[in-house]
């Protein structure tokens, strides 16, 4: 059996009892990243197995984690932190499972995406996730733009080294929507920051942004 297994995004606490469940049951664990795993696995006295499973070398595991399934042995995949596929390998396991005719399933769990939404105070009834803008000024207004006219809060990642320059692309792309920008989520130091997005550039021009942030923009009806 393939399990998908949701972990913390932030603070252990988060973790299932089903996903501990699974994590203790499995004969392999395959992980974005072993070392930060392993942190993971010591904390709650897991002792199991892992298999190094990122977008660098998807093309060569993928077929390694399908002859385990393949000879009786169960899988179970996650991610550095949250929901294993979005935005971190794993619909390509997915998808192989799915033609080989393997059984698999989802440990379902916590996921910044939602929290940001949740927490922005724009609309939660509908929105688009698009994940990671790409790093050039050009090719991430194009990215943008392509929302332009959605409806739709509008939810990004970013990391710190980028967030002004995606704030700034923003603002080119959408004009000067609501918006909201969440960081270190379910963390000691979690923060949402909200206003129109040229008030978050004026704030980061003063705050320097540190750890990994969810951008919330809101749609053309917010």
């Amino acid at each position: 059996m393939l399990y998908l297994v949701a972990t913390p995004i932030g603070n252990l606490g988060d973790i299932s009892l089903r996903a501990l469940e699974i994590l203790r049951a499995v004969d392999y664990i395959a992980s974005e990243d072993t070392r930060k795993t392993g942190r993971l696995l010591k904390h709650f006295e897991i002792d199991k197995p892992q298999v190094a499973f990122h977008e660098h070398n998807e093309q060569k595991t993928v077929p390694k984690i399908m002859r385990l399934l393949e000879t009786g042995h169960s899988v179970a995949v996650v991610s550095n932190a949250g929901t294993p596929g979005i935005s971190d390998p794993g619909f390509t396991l997915v998808r192989e499972a799915r033609r080989r005719d393997l059984p698999y399933t989802m440990i379902p769990g916590p996921s910044a995406v939602v929290m940001a939404v949740v927490l922005s105070g724009l609309p939660t009834h509908a929105f688009t996730f698009r994940g990671f803008a790409p790093r050039k000024s050009g090719k991430r207004q194009r990215f943008m733009a392509v929302d332009q006219d959605s409806p739709h809060t509008l939810v990004f990642y970013e990391s710190p080294y980028r967030l002004k320059a995606f704030l700034a692309d923003a603002l080119v792309v959408f004009g000067d929507r609501e918006a909201a920008v969440a960081n270190e989520l379910t963390k000691l130091y979690e923060g949402v920051v909200d206003g129109r997005i040229s008030e978050l550039i004026a704030h980061f021009e003063e705050n320097e942004p540190r750890g990994e942030y969810v951008v919330v923009i809101s749609g053309t009806d917010s």
